[in-house]
Parts: C-alpha cells; structure tokens; sequence
C-alpha cells in the first residue's frame, strides 16, 4: 500500500518527489507529504487528499532541497487527516520519517517515550519510530535508525532524513517492499521501479533487516547488528511507456487492450517449435522432484486466489497431482499438513504481499519446495522462491487487476503441461493440441476486444448500471470465472456482487432473485452446459435478469438470456483466459458510467503489504 519516494544529490528533490509519488498513485491513498531539506533547514508540506491538493498548497508555499522524502498514505493507524499524514517528525522537528506498514508495538513505546516527556502529534504508529530515533541520535542517524528498528516489532519500509545530518538519507525495510534507485551524483528510494523509470533503471532491493545510509555519491546497508551486506545490482527492464496511458482514458483499459501482447509474452520461448514440450528449464524443479511430489499447495490473494483455483483444475487434471488451495491469510493461522516433496506455489502479481509471502516463509519452515507464479522481477517472493514462473505482464497500474489474472491462468497451463510431461500424464500429441490452444489465445482475446460494443451498450442498460446487487454464476473451470467477475465488478462500481457455483444457488442464494437482481452467468461450451442452462431457467423463473457469456454461434442461448455476449469458441480448460474479457469489460464499463473512479477506486491498494 502508500507509496514512498526520497531523493538526494546536486539537483532539487521536489520535481522528482512530486513525479515519483504521481507514479505511485496506483497504490492506493488518501493523504500526501513532501519533506525537505534545504540550507540545514528541515521543510514540510502536507494536505489531505488527492496530489493535487498538495501541489495547490507547495504552489503557495514552495518547497526546495537537494535531500527530500514524499509518501501517499492508505489510512491503518489514525483516520485521513492533515495530522495523521506522513512525513512524520521528532519534538525539535529535526528528523522526518515516512512510513510504510505497522509498527505492532507502537503502544509500548510510545508510553515509555511520553513518560519521559515526549509530545505527540498524531494518532498514528509512525510518529513512534520518529521520536524513538530522536531518542537515540547522538548525531550519527546511521546508528540511531538501526537502534530503534531493534525495539521495534511489525512491518516497514521506511525513509528518514535530520537536519542536522543534511547529506544523508536512511532507507530501511522489515516486510514492506522498498528499492533503492542509483543515478550518477544522486541516488533515490521508492517503493517500486515505477517511480523512477525516469531516472534510472539501476536499483537495489533491499531485504529485510536491511537498513542503508545513502548519500548521494555512494551507499553502504548494514543489518541492524552492523554487518556490513552486499546487494546485486538490478536492471529494470520495463519499457517507462507502460507507466503512462498511451491515449486510453484509464490505465484499466489499457491493460485490458494489452492482453494480445501480455499472453503471447507469457508464451514466448515457453513451447518447442514442435509444439510438443513444454520448456520451463529454469524454475529450478527438477523432474524427480516433480514425479515424486505428494501434493501441491497453492497460496494467493483476492484475483490471483482466483486464478489458484483454474490452476487447481488444470494440475489436478491434466498432471494427476492432488492440489489443495488457501487463501494466504488463512494459510498462515491453521494447522498445516505438508508432507516431504511438497511444492508450495505462491501466485502474486507484485511479488510483496504481505499475507503471501509469510505463508511461503512458513512453509519453507516445513521444507517445502517453493515454485512462484510472479509478475514483478526482483521483488521478495521471486527472490525468496526457489524457482520463479514470470508472467512477463508487464508493469500494471490498475487497482482492478487484468492482464495479471490472464497471465497467471496461462502460466499455470504451462506449469500443469510441464508436470504432465514429466509425469508422463499427457502424450505428446495432448501436449501439441494444448499447445496450439494457448498459442491461439491472443487471436481470441482480440475478437473478444473488437467486438466490445456489445458489452459497452449492455453496461449502458440501467438494469445492470443501477444495479444494488449482482449475481455472477459458473461452472466448472469458469466457476473462479464467476468469482473474479464478481469481483472486479464491486472493487471499481461499489456494486454488491457474489460470485457462486451455479449448482450452489438453489442452497440458499436463489432466496436473493428478483427482478431487481442481475445474474452474469458463464455458459460457454463444457460438459455442464446443459447444468448451466438449468441453473439459468432457474434464475429466470423467478424473474431474474440474466446476461449470458456464451460461445458464437450458440443461438439458443438467447432462448434463456435477457442479454448475450458472445466469445470465440475455446478449450473449455482455457475458456477462463477468453471469458474474463467480456467480464473486464462490462465492469469497465458499469464504473464508468456510474463515475466511480477507475483506476483507483475507494479504500483500496495495488499492492497490499501489510497484514
């Protein structure tokens, strides 16, 4: 979640704070800060609400300083407030922090801090750390940041500057993803790439424990008893464009209309010119490991959990190994059964959320085997995973994920072909035809995406645009198809909306329908159809307005259907990547047309980093 930035060197920190924080939007926020320093005088600006907000206010009261930390807040500790906003200061206001994460102990010392007469400003756990390195500064903040990290327990990601120390700048990291950029006479922090890719391209990522002093010529990282770490230099390959719009109104959009070119990226050099392997040499498994595997775990979050549950289908059916999936919050709390020669897959578009990441941690505490499904190179859980299938997605901005999910379901057929032929589950002729399949995707994906007017006019129906609650309903491998529309639709329109199983619903949600009552329902070709079309006369007995995913051709389904969007026929095991385009879009779409704001919509962050 927030977003943090900090600059030192010969030129003004303010131009590349207030860029590296818009970068950072898609974070997530509702309140911003810049502080600096200039002529050994510590500065600050801070506002609620959008950027904006906070540039109005600098255009009055300008900032300049060769050192300076930004950050954008998503409230945890303290509501949105001016006072709650970060940076936050000591009592001189000598030393400013800004703070990603959740200091657990904050309670504790700050008692001890206010009984020996420190004043707070805040309702936050932040403003903790800052007064605890006041505390322990004797004029090195080097050595003062590093003493108050060990009396600290919880999550960070930290930038901390005094003025009375002006050529320096700590960074530090504890569970929150923070990086270091290196320029020629200027270095940068921030909590990812996307903030400086105008910059430099040159980055360190710090692990955890890790604290480093930067000035602006030279850095040094320590772990918090002093030993002295060495980090491999990173080159960040994303193209700076992919961090724009590129004409399209929202970055949501855009990476909708980039999934031609995301799926064919996740393909390439993946499958033999034969088309009959599966060629995945560097994920680090090796074929008896695989053989001999009892089970795999799956562990993800939100759309990436949805995109678990097609990769459970896939391995289990097409590699005959018994998966089981958790939601990572859950993983971590319950009694774990993991034999030896389990593979654990961790499924993160960022590679940094915080419930994911423990749960991998955890089960390397079992000596499980990790094999990652991440999007973001470099980042803690591909680093921490002993084998790592990258998506090659992309940068992605929107809150809302797109590309990533599609990519995810495609890595996983890749994963679950892989085993297969290792396993010998599959012939090889099997193997082509799935193949030829997933080769063919991007053409399906574009159909999909030239013939959106159907689903923009649909999204246009008050039916579905007014709509208190929606009902989405699948089957088979589309029942997490249900799921993740369900989802996309309520995080950007603040529709209601429930994804089920559609045999699920004489259970107990039936009681919901009315005329009133969309159901989305996914009835592409499958061997449940028929199941499905059950379901769906079901729904429209008892009146329920039913928009129908079908495949062309498939007339009959307006028989049953108030509305039809028509996909290309499709495998039904790859059938999700196609059918959550239309999905996409008609959430795309409903948001629009009711005003919310797409790309970041309300108490919501790209990255979730904190428990």
């Amino acid at each position: 979640m927030c977003g943090i930035v900090g600059y030192i060197g010969d030129k003004d920190s303010v131009p590349f704070i207030q860029n590296g924080l818009q970068r950072l939007e898609y974070r997530g926020y509702d309140s911003a800060g810049i502080s600096v320093i200039h002529e050994q005088e510590l500065k600050s600006s801070k506002s609620l609400g959008k950027l904006e907000v906070l540039q109005s206010k600098m255009d009055q009261e300008p900032l300049v300083g060769h050192l300076g930390i930004g950050h954008t807040r998503w409230a945890t500790h303290g509501i949105p407030s001016e006072a709650n906003s970060h940076p936050h200061f000591d009592d001189p206001q000598e030393i400013a922090v800004v703070h990603n994460g959740i200091i657990e102990n904050y309670q504790e010392i700050g008692s001890m801090l206010r009984s020996k007469g420190v004043q707070f400003r805040s309702e936050t756990d932040t403003e903790t750390l800052a007064h605890l390195i006041r505390h322990y500064y004797d004029g090195d903040l080097f050595q003062a940041v590093k003493r108050a990290l060990k009396d600290i327990k919880g999550a960070y990601a930290l930038g901390v500057i005094c003025q009375t120390d002006p050529d320096t700048l700590i960074a530090a990291r504890h569970g929150s993803p923070l990086i270091v950029g290196l320029g020629e006479n200027e270095n940068y922090i921030a909590s990812d790439a996307t903030a400086i890719l105008n910059y430099t391209r040159e980055v360190l990522y710090l692990d955890d424990g890790h604290v480093c002093e930067i000035k602006k010529d030279s850095y040094s990282i320590h772990d918090l008893d002093g030993q002295d770490q060495n980090l491999e230099v990173h080159t960040v390959d994303w193209d700076d464009s992919q961090a724009e719009k590129s004409g399209y109104p929202h970055f949501m959009l855009k990476e909708i209309y980039e999934q031609p070119d995301v799926i064919t990226n996740t393909l390439r050099g993946r499958i033999s010119e034969s088309q009959e392997e599966i060629v995945l040499d560097d994920i680090n498994i090796t074929s008896e490991e695989i053989v001999q595997c009892p089970k795999i775990l799956i562990v993800a979050c939100g759309t990436a959990w949805h995109a678990g549950l097609v990769g459970k289908r896939l391995i289990e059916s097409l590699a005959k190994i018994p998966v089981e999936i958790d939601i990572a919050s859950e993983f971590r709390y319950r009694d774990l059964l993991i034999p030896p020669g389990t593979i654990v897959i961790p499924v993160t578009q960022s590679g940094e959320t915080a419930d994911t990441l423990e749960a991998i941690r955890i089960a390397k505490s079992h000596d499980a085997t990790i094999l990652s499904i991440v999007n973001v190179v470099g980042s803690t859980i591909a680093r921490e995973s002993k084998g790592v299938v990258y998506l090659h997605a992309g940068l992605e901005i929107g809150v809302a994920s797109t590309k990533a999910y599609t990519s995810m379901i495609t890595a996983f057929a890749l994963l679950a072909l892989f085993f297969a032929q290792k396993k010998n589950s599959l012939s090889s002729g099997r193997i082509k035809e799935f193949s030829q399949e997933l080769q063919a995707l991007p053409e399906k994906i574009t159909w999909c995406l030239e013939n959106h007017e159907t689903v923009k006019k649909t999204s246009e129906d008050p039916r579905y645009r007014d709509a208190i609650s929606a009902f989405f309903l699948g089957r088979g491998y589309n029942f997490p198809t249900a799921l993740e529309g369900a989802l996309k639709l309520k995080e950007i329109s603040y529709i209601h909306a429930e994804g089920y199983g559609a045999g699920e619903m004489k259970h107990g949600p039936i009681a919901l329908v009315t005329d009133e009552l969309p159901c989305v329902c996914v009835a592409t070709e499958c061997p449940t159809k028929e199941k499905i079309i059950s379901n769906i006369q079901e729904v429209r007995a008892r009146n329920g307005i039913v928009l129908t995913i079908a495949t062309d051709g498939d007339t009959t389904m307006q028989e049953h259907s108030d509305m039809v969007i028509f996909v290309p026929r499709c495998m039904d095991a790859l059938s999700p990547i196609v059918n959550a385009i239309p999905l996409q879009l008609f959430s795309y779409y409903i948001s629009v047309n009711r005003g919310c704001d797409v790309d970041q919509p309300r108490n919501l962050a790209k990255s979730v980093t904190v428990e």
